[in-house]
């Protein structure tokens, strides 16, 4: 994907040295700092209608996207052999662990302050299964006192039963808060624990009132993060970026434990799945030398063959946010346009990346998170699901391609913020957990996009922006040929007339002609 960037149906060519024009002709909310309030909103969409459009040219070449730096690790976990760069434990027995004491038989109270950066809620690419690292107090001390230090420990959910439910998977020991967690396709969860300089990794599954764990190995390196789940449900992939290029591990699903299978040239980030085999994978690029951040795809049945997948501007930055591999619709973040912008796209199309209006909203962060599935060769009929943070709190947000709206709308309490999973049917669920609730799964139906009544402007005013980009195509004006080069196809031969209804009159008249 590559060349052009348009907006709304505006295409102009990015080039070095070009502008990028931005006509908002999207309709949608101008944003908020508030949680969406339905009456409010119907009031904004009015007063949308009747707003005068303008234009706005921007020259390209904006700032680079800052990005943060990753945060310290530093865990404990059990003592797993050291090796030059992996460690694999060969055919590990399963440890049945009891629950230790300071968990209680009920199910554990929830710590109230959330730390500064949460853990993540990882869901299946199947949505069957998810996993997060959740938090209890009340951890007896050594002194007898009740700890009120927060204790860390992974918790499973199931989402493809008839009611989600929670199965806590606690330890001997607490887990640090930067431990990883990823569920597998069969129960099992994926654990990644930092100790001192090396990365350990192990399946942990219920055991009747205890835990067992699985051990898998441990990769001696200095940053490692996994991979969001495959859409196999076994293998589990984890990056290594070095100061010149990126290891790429398979830290489950192998033969022998944790392995190498390539070496990536540059820092390479994010991750993306891009078909339903877990073979291609799209990850963001950064030249070794420094440069601009380029989405590349990874074939991981080739090799790990490494391709480019995103081209808008020669100096841009441009990442993959989300993929939909059913109908190929690719979510991306790229400064093309002179800063950071909400784009999509068709992966394999030749049709330029499109940065709708309505995805950009005034001292509100915008990301994508969950994309319906099952639109087979539509992509613009997609429901994609957007997180809104603001200065009030974490709410959701509903847009289609082909509808150029936004609907925000309001999140149950103790919404896992980021997380959910769309159905095929247009159904998005978001988990989520307060003091009523341990585990509960709130269904919000997408919006339709009702398409509003087009009236034309009055004189003196400018266009409303729903017009259509170009001018009627007149008619075809067709071209005398000689019959010798003239063309067969197009060509109907009469109609033969319907002699049961002739009168008998013309009918001889008819038959008499035919002797003569």
């Amino acid at each position: 994907m590559t060349a052009c960037a348009i907006e709304d149906g505006a295409a102009v060519a990015v080039e070095a040295g070009e502008t990028v024009e931005v006509e908002p002709g999207s309709e949608g909310p101008d944003g908020a700092t508030e949680p969406p309030d339905p009456a409010a909103d119907a009031a904004a969409d009015a007063h949308a209608d009747a707003a005068d459009p303008w234009d706005l040219a921007v020259p390209h070449g904006g700032p680079a996207p800052h990005l943060a730096p990753a945060p310290p690790h530093v865990a404990s976990a059990p003592h797993v052999a050291s090796a030059s760069h992996v460690a694999p434990v060969e055919a590990p027995a399963p440890v049945e662990l009891s629950a230790p004491a300071w968990v209680p038989a009920e199910a554990p109270a929830l710590s109230t302050a959330a730390p500064a950066s949460v853990p993540a809620f990882t869901i299946t690419a199947n949505g069957a299964y998810a996993a997060r690292l959740t938090a209890a107090r009340g951890r007896p001390g050594g002194s007898g006192e009740v700890d009120t230090a927060t204790a860390w420990f992974p918790e499973r959910w199931t989402l493809d039963g008839p009611e989600p439910y929670a199965v806590p998977l606690p330890l001997d020991q607490p887990e640090e808060a930067d431990s990883q967690v990823l569920p597998l396709a069969d129960g099992r969860v994926l654990i990644r624990r930092r100790v001192a300089d090396r990365h350990t990794f192990s399946l942990l599954y219920p055991t009747g009132p205890g835990t067992g764990e699985l051990p898998l190995g441990a990769v001696e390196c200095a940053e490692l993060t996994l991979l969001p789940p495959s859409p196999d449900g076994v293998s589990a992939y984890a990056l290594s970026a070095g100061e010149h290029s990126t290891g790429l591990w398979l830290v489950a699903g192998g033969t022998y434990g944790p392995e190498r299978i390539a070496e990536l040239p540059g820092r390479c980030s994010g991750g993306v799945w891009l078909d339903r085999a877990g073979r291609l994978l799209a990850l963001d690029r950064e030249p070794a030398g420094g440069g601009p951040v380029k989405a590349v795809a990874v074939d991981l049945g080739r090799g790990a063959e490494m391709t480019p997948l995103l081209q808008i501007a020669p100096d841009s930055d441009d990442r993959l946010l989300l993929a939909d591999p059913d109908s190929g619709l690719l979510l991306i973040r790229s400064d093309a346009p002179g800063h950071d912008r909400i784009g999509w796209g068709v992966l394999g199309s030749c049709l330029p990346v499109r940065f709708p209006e309505c995805l950009r909203l005034p001292d509100v962060a915008v990301t994508p998170f969950a994309v319906q599935p099952g639109q087979m060769l539509m992509p613009e009929s997609c429901a994609v699901a957007l997180r809104i943070d603001g200065a009030a709190g974490s709410w959701v947000g509903v847009w289609r391609p082909a509808g150029r709206r936004l609907h925000q709308l309001p999140v149950p309490e103790g919404w896992l913020a980021g997380s959910g999973v769309w159905s095929r049917e247009g159904v998005l669920a978001l988990p989520y957990t307060n003091g009523e609730t341990a585990c509960a799964v709130a269904l919000l139906e997408a919006p339709a996009d009702v398409e509003r009544a087009r009236c034309p402007s009055p004189a003196g005013y400018p266009e409303s922006g729903m017009q259509p980009s170009a001018a009627v195509a007149p008619p075809p004006v067709y071209r005398p040929v000689p019959l010798g080069q003239a063309p067969l196809v197009g060509r109907t031969a009469p109609a033969r007339p319907d002699r049961s209804k002739v009168e008998p009159g013309v009918h001889a008249f008819a038959h008499r002609g035919r002797r003569r």
